[in-house]
C-alpha cells in the first residue's frame, strides 16, 4: 500500500510541478490582468476558456478515456503504437474539421456563447479549441508512457511561454480579453507540435498500422455524456451569471475559480495521476482498499484548504486583485468546496471504469446538473455569485451520492465512514465556526483565523485520528526531523 500512495503522490507531483509554477506566476500576475481587464472583460474570457473545456471534453469522442485504459491491455510496443495513432489521428481529425467550420461561423457562435457579437475573441477561441484538445491527447500519450521528465519539461514550457505571451499581449500591447486566450493557447500550440516531434517514431514510425476504432468507442462514448455533464456544471453557472447578473459578476466569481488555485491543483494532480494507478492494480481487493485510503486522506486535504479559503479568503482576494474584485471572496470557499467534491467523483468513476460499465456515470451527473440549474435559478437572485457556489456543492453532493449507489454493486470498496466522518467534522468545526465567531478584518482576525487553520491537524491528531500504522510513520518522521 505504501508503494502505490508514493507512485500516486510522485506521479501527482510530477504532472503537477509546473501547474504549481503556473499558479504561483497566475497569482503573480492576477494584479496586472485585473487592472488591465474589468471584470466584464475577465468574464467573458474565462467564460470562454471554460466553454472550450467544454467542447474539449466532446470532440475528444471519449477517445482519451479509452486510449488510457486500452493502453494496459497492449502488450507490445506495436500494439501501443498502433493504438496511439488511432486515438491521437481521430482527435486531430475531429478537431481540425470542427475548428474550421466554426471559424465560419464565429459571429453567431460569440453571440451564442457571450451574448455579444464579437467574431475575433471567438475566432481565438475556436483555435484554442483545437490546441488544447490535441494537447490533452499528447499529454495522455506521456502519462501513459510514464515519461515524467518529457512531460515536466513540456508543461513548463508551456506555462513559461503562457505567462510571457500573455503578459506581453495584455499588459504591455493591451488587447484585452482576446490577448488573455490567445496567449494562453498560442503556448499550448508550440508546445503540442514539439511534443508531436519528440514523439514522431511513435506518430509515424515504420507502417502506420492502427487499431480498431470501434472497441475504444464503445468504451469512450459512454463516458462523454457524464463528463461533459459534469464539467457544464463549470459552464452553466458562469453563462447564467453572465446573462442574468451580467458580465462583471461572471468576472467576480471567475476570479474566485482563480483564487481557490491550490484545490484545483490539487484535484487535477489526482486527475492525472489516479487513472493510470487505479486501473494497473491488478488485485480487485487490493485495490479497494488502495480506494478507501486514498478517498479518506484526500477529503483530509482537501478538506483543510477549503477551511483556508473560508477563513482567509478576504485577505486572498485583497492581495491578489485589483479593488474591482473584492467581492469576488463571498464565492470563493463555496467554489473550492465544489472542485474538492468534484476530485471524490473522479474516484468513484474508475470504480465504474475498473469493472467496465461507464454508463451508470451519466445518470448521476445529469441529476447533478438538473439541480445546479434549479439552485441557480432559486439561490443566485438573493445570494449572488455566492449563490452559484453553493448551487454547485449541492449539484455535486447530489452526484456523489447517486454514483456511489449506482457503483458500489460493481466494485466493493470498503471505504473509512468513521474516519471520513471524523475529518468532515473537525474540518467544519473549525473552518465554518471561524469563519463565524472570529473577526473578519483586521490583524486580529488574520491571526485568530490563520491559528484556527493550523489548529485543524493537531485536533485531528489528538482525537484519535491516525491509524497504528499511520502513528508510527508520523514518530519516524519525527525522529528525521529531530
Amino acid at each position: 500500500m505504501p508503494g502505490y500512495l508514493r507512485r500516486l503522490l510522485a506521479g501527482g507531483a510530477a504532472y503537477q510541478s509546473a501547474s504549481l509554477l503556473s499558479a504561483g506566476l497566475a497569482l503573480i500576475t492576477l494584479p496586472l490582468y485585473t487592472r488591465k481587464l474589468t471584470p466584464a472583460d475577465f468574464g467573458v474570457a474565462e467564460t470562454l476558456l471554460t466553454f472550450i473545456i467544454l467542447a474539449s471534453i466532446l470532440l475528444r469522442v471519449g477517445l482519451g478515456e479509452a486510449f488510457v485504459r486500452s493502453w494496459y491491455q497492449r502488450e507490445t510496443e506495436a500494439e501501443r503504437a498502433a493504438l496511439t495513432r488511432t486515438a491521437l489521428g481521430g482527435v486531430v481529425l475531429t478537431t481540425t474539421a470542427v475548428a474550421l467550420l466554426c471559424a465560419v461561423f464565429a459571429g453567431p457562435l460569440s453571440d451564442l456563447v457571450i451574448a455579444r457579437d464579437d467574431p475575433q475573441i471567438m475566432r481565438v477561441a475556436v483555435f484554442g479549441l483545437w490546441a488544447f484538445t490535441n494537447l490533452e491527447m499528447a499529454y495522455a500519450l506521456l502519462r501513459v508512457q510514464e515519461a515524467r521528465g518529457v512531460y515536466l519539461r513540456a508543461s513548463l514550457a508551456n506555462v513559461l511561454l503562457t505567462v510571457g505571451l500573455t503578459v506581453t499581449l495584455v499588459v504591455v500591447l493591451d488587447q484585452g480579453a482576446p490577448g488573455y486566450l490567445a496567449g494562453n493557447y498560442t503556448a499550448s500550440a508550440l508546445v503540442l507540435v514539439a511534443i508531436w516531434w519528440s514523439q514522431r517514431a511513435v506518430l509515424s514510425g515504420p507502417g502506420t498500422r492502427t487499431v480498431e476504432v470501434r472497441p475504444l468507442l464503445r468504451f469512450g462514448v459512454p463516458t462523454i455524456p457524464a463528463e461533459a455533464a459534469v464539467f457544464a456544471l463549470n459552464v452553466v453557472d458562469r453563462a447564467y451569471l453572465l446573462r442574468a447578473q451580467g458580465a462583471a459578476a461572471a468576472g467576480l466569481y471567475a476570479l474566485a475559480v482563480k483564487l481557490a488555485t491550490i484545490v484545483i491543483l490539487t484535484v487535477r494532480a489526482f486527475q492525472l495521476a489516479w487513472p493510470p494507478l487505479a486501473y494497473s492494480v491488478q488485485d480487485d481487493e487490493e485495490a479497494g482498499r488502495l480506494y478507501a485510503v486514498v478517498c479518506t486522506w484526500y477529503v483530509v486535504s482537501t478538506g483543510t484548504v477549503v477551511a483556508g479559503l473560508a477563513l482567509l479568503g478576504r485577505w486572498l482576494v485583497d492581495l491578489f486583485a485589483a479593488p474591482d474584485f473584492a467581492d469576488a471572496f463571498e464565492a470563493l470557499p463555496w467554489v473550492g468546496l465544489g472542485w474538492a467534491m468534484y476530485g471524490l467523483l473522479l474516484l468513484l468513476v474508475t470504480v465504474g471504469g475498473r469493472a467496465g460499465v461507464t454508463t451508470r456515470n451519466f445518470p448521476a451527473a445529469a441529476l447533478g446538473l438538473a439541480v445546479n440549474v434549479v439552485a441557480l435559478l432559486v439561490l443566485v437572485p438573493p445570494l449572488g455569485i455566492a449563490g452559484a457556489g453553493i448551487a454547485l456543492c449541492l449539484a455535486y453532493a447530489v452526484m456523489l451520492v447517486t454514483l456511489h449507489l449506482l457503483t458500489r454493486s460493481l466494485f466493493h470498496v470498503p471505504f473509512q465512514w468513521g474516519r471520513l466522518v471524523h475529518a468532515v467534522v473537525v474540518i467544519a468545526a473549525l473552518g465554518v465556526g471561524g469563519e463565524l465567531l472570529l473577526p473578519d478584518a483586521g490583524m486580529a482576525g488574520f491571526v485568530s483565523r490563520a491559528v484556527a487553520l493550523a489548529a485543524i491537524p493537531v485536533v485531528l491528531v489528538a482525537t484519535g485520528f491516525l491509524q497504528p500504522g499511520e502513528r508510527a510513520g508520523l514518530g519516524r518522521l519525527r525522529a528525521r526531523g529531530g
